[in-house]
Formats: C-alpha cells, sequence, structure tokens
C-alpha cells in the first residue's frame, strides 16, 4: 500500500485513504486494513467489503470534497445489516499527500526488503453537545465539529531502539516481531485532544522460489501471489523459464539448476520448493540449497523417491539426518491431492502454515504408516 498512495499523489489524483485504526470482536478486517478511495468511490484495497465499505466510499467522498478528516466507530452488531458481532473505528484521510515522504520512505524500505513499522497519530476534539432549545438537558445536539489532524511516520527496524516518543521503543518493537498492527490510546494531550496510534509492522513480502517450471510450479505459483508471496522461478528450459507463464511480477532465471540455485538470494524469509522434471536435478537443487537459512524447504517425489535421496545424502556425507528431515519430502498437505492444480494447493497450504505457525504437518512415512 505505500507505493499505491505515493503513486497517487505523485499523479495529483484527489483521494482519501481509509484505514481501520481499530477492531474489536468478529470484523471482517482488522487494525491496518486500508483502502484508497477517490472521488467518484471508485476504491482500490479494502476495508471489509459489504456495509462498513458502503460507509467508507461514502465519508470519503464527502471528505475529499470538505478536505476535512474524520474518524468514525462500526458496528456491526445484528439487525438487517451485518451480524459479525464487531465493531471497527476507521479513520478516512484526505491528507495523505502531506505524509508522502513517509509513505515513500517505507515504499523504498521494502524495496530493499528492508523492515520497519508505520506510526499514524490522529489527534482530534471529540463534539460537544449542547441541549437545544426547548430541550432537557441531556437531549442533547451536536452543533460543533471536531478538529483532527494526523502524522504519518516511519521508522526503519534500526531506529525503533532510539524511538522515545509515545508508544516507545518496546512497543513498537512487539508490533514488529508479532506481525500485527496494534492501536494504542494516547489520552487526552494538554491541549484537551485526544491521541491514538496505530502501529502498522511493514515487513517484505516472503519470496516463494518454485525450482522447475513445468506444470506444479505454474500451477503454484498461479496460486501463491494472491496470498502474499513475491514469487521467483528457476528452470533450465527457456521455454519454463518463460514470464509469460507466471503471473505479471514474476522473477524467472534460466541455467543450470544447481548453478541458478547456489546464486540465489535465500534468506530467512524464503520459501523453496523443488518441483524440477527429474530426481537428479531435485538432488542437485537440494544440495545447493539444504545448508542456507530458507525458512521453508520442501521437495516433491514419492516416498520412495525421499528415501533414496536420505540414504544417499546421508551416505556421502552432504546432509546428516537432523539436516535432512527439516526437508517437508513428500511435500504438501495430505489432502488426497490428485490433479495438478490439487497438488499446488496442497503445496501452497503447507506454505501458509509454516509462515503463520512456524511449522506444518508432514505426510506420513511407510514406516509411520504401519
Amino acid at each position: 500500500m505505500p507505493r499505491a498512495v505515493v503513486q497517487r499523489i505523485d499523479r495529483a489524483e484527489p483521494f482519501a485513504l481509509a484505514v481501520v485504526l481499530r477492531a474489536e470482536g468478529s470484523t471482517p478486517c482488522k487494525a491496518g486494513a486500508k483502502a484508497i478511495v477517490d472521488a467518484t468511490g471508485a476504491i482500490e484495497g479494502t476495508v471489509g467489503g459489504g456495509a462498513v465499505e458502503a460507509e467508507v466510499q461514502r465519508r470519503a467522498i464527502e471528505a475529499i470534497r470538505s478536505s476535512s478528516g474524520q474518524v468514525f466507530d462500526f458496528s456491526l452488531h445484528g439487525g438487517e445489516g451485518p451480524v459479525c458481532g464487531g465493531s471497527m473505528r476507521v479513520l478516512i484521510d484526505p491528507s495523505a499527500a502531506q505524509h508522502r515522504a513517509a509513505h515513500a520512505a517505507a515504499a523504498e524500505a521494502l524495496g530493499r526488503r528492508a523492515r520497519g513499522v508505520l506510526l499514524t497519530t490522529v489527534a482530534r476534539r471529540e463534539p460537544k453537545t449542547h441541549p437545544s432549545e426547548g430541550q432537557a438537558a441531556g437531549a442533547g445536539q451536536t452543533v460543533d465539529v471536531p478538529h483532527l489532524t494526523v502524522s504519518v511516520r516511519f521508522l526503519e527496524e534500526p531506529a525503533i531502539a532510539r524511538e522515545s516518543d509515545f508508544p516507545g521503543a518496546a512497543r513498537l518493537r512487539a508490533v514488529l516481531d508479532g506481525q500485527q498492527a496494534s492501536w494504542f490510546d494516547a489520552g487526552v494531550a494538554p491541549d484537551g485532544t485526544l491521541q491514538e496510534v496505530l502501529v502498522e509492522p511493514l515487513i517484505p513480502r516472503p519470496v516463494l522460489l518454485i525450482v522447475g517450471g513445468g506444470h506444479v510450479g505454474q500451477a503454484l505459483a498461479a496460486l501463491a501471489g494472491a496470498v502474499g508471496f513475491e514469487i521467483a522461478v528457476i528452470d533450465d528450459r527457456p521455454e519454463f523459464a518463460d514470464p509469460e507463464r507466471f503471473p505479471s511480477g514474476t522473477t524467472t532465471r534460466c541455467g543450470k539448476i544447481a548453478d541458478e540455485v547456489a546464486g540465489f538470494p535465500i534468506g530467512p524469509d524464503t520459501f523453496i520448493v523443488l518441483v524440477t522434471r527429474s530426481h537428479e536435478q531435485d538432488a542437485e537443487a537440494l544440495a545447493a540449497c539444504l545448508h542456507r537459512p530458507a525458512a521453508y524447504l520442501g521437495m516433491i517425489g514419492s516416498r520412495r523417491k525421499v528415501a533414496h535421496l536420505r540414504r544417499a545424502f546421508l551416505e556421502s556425507g552432504r546432509a546428516t539426518a537432523e539436516e535432512f528431515d527439516r526437508v517437508y519430502a513428500p511435500i504438501g498437505l495430505d489432502l488426497g491431492a490428485v490433479t495438478v492444480d490439487e497438488i499446488a494447493v496442497s503445496i501452497l497450504a503447507q506454505l501458509i502454515a509454516v509462515r503463520r505457525r512456524g511449522m506444518a504437518p508432514r505426510m506420513a512415512t511407510r514406516s509411520e504408516e504401519r
């Protein structure tokens, strides 16, 4: 989203940025969800769809026309409308162009695969109510509009330890490590304004390295981008490393499999799937990445093939039993998958489990099935 915001600003298009500041209970989106709404109500991104999104669009058009931001609370408690049962607080900010520097810094850092946090601080005075003439006290009407200001900052990870302003370095660190946006109530400022801060972790998309651009690799690439992976494909055949076979934005490399895998920048947020066209190439690719710090390493193949490679790696000294057993092989969750697309789904499900939980179920070996 930072890059999309900067692009809108640079095109000088009027828009409002809708940001979910807080979400409680069952809600369609959590804190940190964002959408860009233009002057016609067209929306990019989402803050939950349905009634809440319709209200966001209506208010965004109004905010763009008046150049006045607003914060509103939306309840999803039954009735004829939404029935999620939670509540959301949403910021509508038509002044996002004033925060270009912060969004640009965030986009640039993500481009370098650097991590950080984006802080959105909202200060507002609540509207006061006064009884209308002829009304009893307590039956008030709103007679003034709350004053609202928004500020946005980006802190790259090394700068977090030096942060002293609210909510403080420890909380910022916790948000980044927890990889989940958090809302903090800063209380009432000396001038009487209520202050709240949304802290969003900005973390580069994990890289999915697919070694083998055949049918399974293509099917997996087609699915993985939708759940947040940045995709790279390696194959030694030019026709199977053709970018046209893969989703837009996929990086492709063509060359000797072992050399290309060895030269690929693998880090702790890299997920590797080995689905080449031969056992020999799988073995070469596995040897090239087995000792590198990937988040996930999976290899396609039958239990017999996996057992054969395991024995060969252990006997040749290329891996210890512990090192080889970190490989998810046979690959994927045991869904009973048969078709290429089903196999891709089973692999993607395993990738998601490792990404979100740090581990995933494995296919049973023959010895475990007995």
